[in-house]
């Protein structure tokens, strides 16, 4: 039997190899006429991240301590929880396979030594591409049973003003655990709650709540750069995401930190104001479909006047809210009996 020593060694070894092929292939995507050799995934994610501006070559993570063992890891995609401890270490969430050789150089410099766990707290590209990188090397992949099911097939995510085309994972980047309502670690001395609330973002959100470190991500339930995204064409609605919001707010309290999908660290009040704008949106949104109108003349409606200063464009917001709520006002029953 290995010794301890000797799996990590070999594990390091393994990851260190993986990293530097990630490392190749991503310089080798940097030049356009290398297209036709690449990988269709590949030339949709190249595409996506030009129509985004991003830029995986220049990218830099920074990081955010949230305790000894916590920190946020900014990037290009979503944020990315870090858990070090004597036990490992354990991600949430992991961005892109070109992002991978800068969140591990990020670990490393948190005194971690390749990555034992990932947790996906959804199946979306942004968040969990790097299980490209991360399955090969070894790590212990996690999710909702609904996200890896996503990651079997073909998926269209349709983000207003963009389409994006997620092809199926190849099997050693799929989760490898999975659970249905909530599951638990016990890992680097805390416990650790995996816990779906139903569909919301996606069919297969995942809030992961520290407890002991009073930490929680949420993955793109909540969004803190602007309005949310809502996957209407996959499952996701926005009566899900109020829904789900409102119960990790029953879980957590007035001194948890709360970490988003994107953008800055929050907390308690800034999730309880986000929740409370997306119901005052959504009933707005709903009496207008109650009232006949169409997407072009909510959008003239205004839904979110008094919200736009502070979460932006509200395009993508209003008509994925509108498809999801016309989807279900489709599927209820009649109201006067018939």
């Amino acid at each position: 039997m290995q010794s301890r020593a000797d799996r990590v060694s070999e594990s390091r070894a393994s990851w260190l190899a993986v990293l530097a092929l990630t490392a190749s292939l991503a310089a080798g995507h940097a030049s356009a006429h290398d297209d036709e050799q690449d990988d269709p995934q590949d030339v949709e994610r190249n595409r996506i991240a030009n129509a985004f501006g991003w830029d995986f070559a220049a990218g830099r993570i920074t990081t955010e301590k949230l305790t000894d063992k916590l920190h946020v890891l900014f990037g290009i995609g979503g944020n990315v929880l870090v858990s070090t401890g004597d036990q490992g270490v354990l991600l949430v969430d992991n961005q892109f396979p070109q992002m991978l050789p800068k969140i591990q150089q990020a670990v490393r410099d948190l005194g971690g030594d390749g990555v034992d766990f990932a947790i996906n707290t959804h199946w979306h590209f942004d968040h969990a591409d790097g299980n490209l990188t991360l399955g090969p090397a070894g790590t212990w992949l996690v999710s909702h049973e609904s996200s890896r099911e996503k990651m079997l097939g073909t998926n269209v995510i349709n983000l207003v003003s963009d389409r994006y085309t997620q092809r199926p994972y190849p099997p050693k980047a799929l989760p490898v655990i999975t659970y249905d309502a909530s599951m638990q670690f016990h890992f680097n001395g805390e416990r650790i709650d995996l816990m779906h609330f139903g569909p919301a973002h996606t069919t297969g959100d995942t809030a992961v709540i520290f407890r002991e470190s009073n930490v929680v991500h949420m993955g793109d339930v909540f969004n803190n750069t602007g309005y949310p995204f809502i996957d209407a064409d996959n499952g996701g609605t926005i009566d899900g995401v109020i829904s789900f919001c409102s119960a990790v707010l029953e879980q957590i309290n007035a001194d948890t930190r709360v970490v988003p999908g994107h953008g800055p660290v929050s907390d308690y009040d800034g999730l309880a104001a986000y929740v409370a704008m997306l119901q005052v949106v959504r009933d707005r949104i709903k009496t207008l479909i109650d009232q006949g109108a169409d997407l072009e003349a909510i959008l003239a409606a205004r839904p979110t006047a008094g919200f736009d200063e502070k979460w932006g464009d509200p395009r993508g917001l209003v008509d994925r809210a509108h498809a999801s709520l016309s989807r279900m006002t489709s599927l209820s029953p009649a109201r006067d009996g018939s």
